[in-house]
């Protein structure tokens, strides 16, 4: 019999050359496609390949607008979503005011999240950013309530519990500048970075963490009467803005790190 060994090291060659020319790796991860594709969007434009924006669509109570494609606008490295009083009808059951929400198109899991953004300041608002899927209910947040922009609310939800919250001093305002802010998602501990410097983490101790793969998304939102005493009386007056400079992801490396699922070793 002929000895193929000789043959490894081309062999091996050719295989981490294939892997580097794939434009996008996935993986099924509890039946849904999962993104391994790095990337970095420094938001000079809408892109189509990663994100959609949402339209004609309300979240319900306790989100007091709609959210309409028109309301996200970008210019000069920056994403904008504006809050106004210009209503959303039709599928957003007449909702009063309007505002924007960007999605990606894929689902992502353990990795680091990174977004620059500056938040609003209003009574009665949210400028977020996060990790979401709908079914089973995980999430990750970051969360910056305008009656009070020098902190930061994190969170995460696993099977729609809960119940994590943690407020954060930032030591300046969120509002007048753009900061960094990373999320790192691992199986064992979730860790919220500001502007690079660790300042909160989870881990199992507080209860299961979040594992389904989520969107990566941002929205900006008015609450309701129902979340007054949590983010303080919403009084329109005037358009209000959230902005974003640059978003990433980078995933855990794969496939040497174990813990990444089975699929994907």
């Amino acid at each position: 019999m002929k000895n193929h060994h000789h043959h490894l090291p081309a062999l091996l060659a050719a295989l981490i050359l294939a892997v580097t020319l794939i434009p996008q790796v996935y993986a099924e991860v509890q039946g849904i496609t999962t993104s391994f594709q790095a990337f970095t969007d420094p938001l000079n434009s809408h892109n189509e390949d990663l994100w959609h924006k949402a339209d004609g669509w309300t979240n319900g109570d306790p989100f007091a607008c709609g959210f309409r494609a028109d309301h996200i606008t970008f210019s000069g490295g920056v994403m904008t979503l504006k809050l106004d009083d210009a209503g959303c009808p039709g599928g957003c059951s007449g909702a009063a005011y309007a505002s924007g929400e960007y999605r990606s198109n894929g689902f992502y899991q353990y990795g680091t999240y990174t977004v620059e953004m500056k938040a609003a300041a209003s009574n009665g608002i949210v400028s977020s950013f996060f990790i979401y899927v709908d079914s089973p209910h995980d999430e990750i947040d970051i969360e910056i309530l305008g009656k009070d922009p020098t902190k930061i609310q994190v969170n995460y939800f696993t099977n729609d519990i809960g119940g994590h919250e943690a407020s954060i001093e930032l030591g300046f305002d969120a509002s007048a500048d753009f900061h960094t802010y990373a999320i790192e998602w691992m199986p064992d501990a979730i860790k919220w970075y500001v502007d690079g410097v660790l300042v909160h983490t989870a881990n199992e101790s507080s209860g299961e963490l979040p594992s389904t793969p989520g969107q990566i998304m941002m929205n900006f939102w008015p609450g309701t009467d129902s979340v007054n005493a949590w983010l303080g009386d919403f009084s329109y007056s005037a358009p209000l803005q959230a902005q974003y400079s640059s978003i990433s992801f980078e995933p855990v490396d794969w496939p040497i790190k174990n813990y990444l699922p089975l699929t994907v070793r």
